[in-house]
């Protein structure tokens, strides 16, 4: 990463008028020529980077014995006592969904 000497911007690379590669910046205008190759060996440009909405969702698989604990009925096995969190899983004008895991049997349910 290189930084323009004007302005302190970040320097793209970029093609100029005569088909060569060079930094430039895209607050002052400010260019700097670089060798062929180099841009190729130094820089990298990564546009965007996406994911799955299954990878952005927050699975617990194992028993967490930090989280909360709330007195509520577990529809399988009728303990009483389950960990909770919440997420914001639809719009954000809308409530949090509770999620509960039963302390005994390990079962998750969520309560919207």
């Amino acid at each position: 990463m290189e930084f323009c000497p004007k302005c302190g911007a970040l320097l793209m690379p970029d093609v100029n008028e005569e088909g060569k590669t060079v930094l430039r910046c895209k607050s002052c205008g400010y260019v700097k020529e670089v060798e062929k190759g180099e841009i190729e060996e130094t820089y990298r440009i990564a546009h965007h980077i996406s994911h799955e909405p299954r990878e952005e969702m927050i699975v617990v698989k194992e028993e967490v014995r930090t989280l909360p604990i709330a007195r509520v009925q577990c529809p399988k096995c009728g303990n009483d006592r389950a960990y909770y969190w919440q997420l914001q899983t639809r719009r954000a004008d809308e409530a949090m969904t509770t999620f509960y895991r039963c302390t005994k049997c390990g079962h998750t349910w969520r309560q919207y």
